[in-house]
């Protein structure tokens, strides 16, 4: 057997080995290269990163020019030009009318332990230090920083790693509201703040109209915080520039990553919602976090040419028809008996699996479907007894085709596999 590289990927057993066809080296387009000179179509826009495609020729051109003009430029107790751009695009693209101030940072799970002091801060100066408790769904992923990781509801090995979870409560996202609305009658005088991913990151569940009514209203009675976590679903994913939008009300904080750059530099953004930026600036707070990547000129730059280029493209109208076509893929598989069932929205669905029993798939059973699937020239998004399609914005209608044919083969396999154990 051979040894590891010195590189250690993510999310993977430490003795994983990699054959040349599995080590990356390019990606234009919706495809990436690898080592032994095949390639795959990429169906999940680069872990949700790259919605208009590897290399989009207007982000390359914005960092390029910006990395020759200004290299780095920090945002700490200054600003800069290319920051300040940025900013204002953001928030002229998420509406003036729902937020008005935007923190930089570098990743969406920095971008949620930001969220988390950010609350905190703001209930601590209001005078009411013990509304300290942050309250997420089950089964949602806001990453694996600190309080990332606390908030996270999915089984990440919080217990090994000390993570400190006493001022962190979970409930249900499929149950219309009813553990949030118990919890807030025990604890709701402590609570400082409720973070929601509209459709979770993973299996790509949808928060139902009704458990988004409930949610604003119970924000109405008990005064916390919502922060909406759209690193997922951000930038047209769902088929509206951002999930929240259809939302009766704004949230109180927005949370934007992955598609922010199209990938071209680790970054996040903050949203902050008038109730939280006002107070903050009569009461001449200071938010203490800063990131020294954050907010670079390349970033910012990538920032700005992302927004006009989901103009150009008219996002909207762009990802409403890929998503018509993404939901007839899938319902054909589900048709056809491939599949049990569809969550998600827009342009992020999942495709549930089960056993020949109707058992749920095992997380070590969706990876060996995904490697089969990408065995067929497709790479796909593994989620919990799912798969994910993720499909950047400029999906034809070729390489729906090559998706279909190749997530069925591996399924197919899978069937055939299961069938000869």
């Amino acid at each position: 057997m051979s040894s590891p590289h010195a590189l250690w990927p993510s999310m993977l057993p430490a003795d994983a080995t990699f054959t040349p066809d599995r080590v990356a080296v390019g990606a234009v387009g919706n495809r990436i290269e690898f080592a032994d000179g095949s390639t795959r179509l990429c169906a999940t826009s680069g872990l949700w990163n790259v919605p208009l495609g590897f290399g989009n020729p207007a982000v390359t051109e914005a960092v390029d020019r910006a990395m020759h003009d200004a290299s780095y430029l920090s945002l700490f107790r200054a600003p800069h030009r290319y920051a300040e751009d940025a900013a204002d695009a953001l928030i002229e693209l998420a509406n003036p009318h729902r937020y008005s101030r935007v923190i930089f940072s570098t990743s969406g799970g920095a971008a949620n332990d930001a969220a988390m002091k950010l609350a905190r801060q703001y209930w601590s100066h209001q005078g009411a230090g013990s509304r300290s408790l942050v309250v997420g769904l089950t089964g949602s992923y806001h990453g694996t920083m600190y309080g990332s990781h606390a908030s996270s509801g999915d089984d990440l090995l919080q217990s090994v790693y000390s993570v400190d979870r006493r001022s962190v409560r979970h409930v249900s996202y499929d149950d219309e509201g009813e553990q949030l609305e118990a919890l807030l009658r025990r604890e709701g005088h402590r609570v400082a703040s409720v973070v929601v991913e509209p459709v979770l990151g993973s299996g790509a569940h949808a928060l139902s109209e009704t458990f988004v009514s409930r949610l604003l209203a119970l924000r109405e009675h008990y005064g916390f915080l919502v922060v909406a976590d759209e690193v997922a679903t951000g930038f047209g994913r769902t088929g509206r520039m951002f999930a929240t939008d259809g939302w009766g009300a704004a949230p109180d904080v927005l949370i934007l990553s992955k598609a922010l750059t199209n990938g071209a530099a680790g970054a996040a953004a903050i949203l902050v919602g008038p109730r939280v930026s006002s107070a903050f600036a009569r009461g001449g707070w200071t938010f203490v976090h800063g990131e020294t990547q954050a907010g670079t000129p390349a970033c910012a730059a990538a920032v700005t040419a992302v927004i006009d280029e989901l103009h150009r493209i008219d996002v909207d109208s762009t990802t409403a028809a890929l998503g018509r076509d993404l939901s007839r893929l899938a319902a054909t598989l589900k048709s056809d008996g491939l599949i049990t069932d569809v969550t998600g929205a827009g342009c992020f669905l999942g495709l549930a699996l089960r056993d020949s029993d109707a058992n749920p798939l095992s997380g070590t059973e969706v990876l060996r479907v995904v490697s089969e699937i990408a065995d067929h020239g497709v790479l796909v998004q593994p989620g919990p007894s799912a798969i994910a399609l993720i499909p950047a914005y400029g999906f034809t209608s070729t390489e729906l085709r090559e998706t279909d044919s190749a997530v069925r083969a591996g399924l197919t396999q899978m069937r055939e596999r299961r069938h000869e154990c």
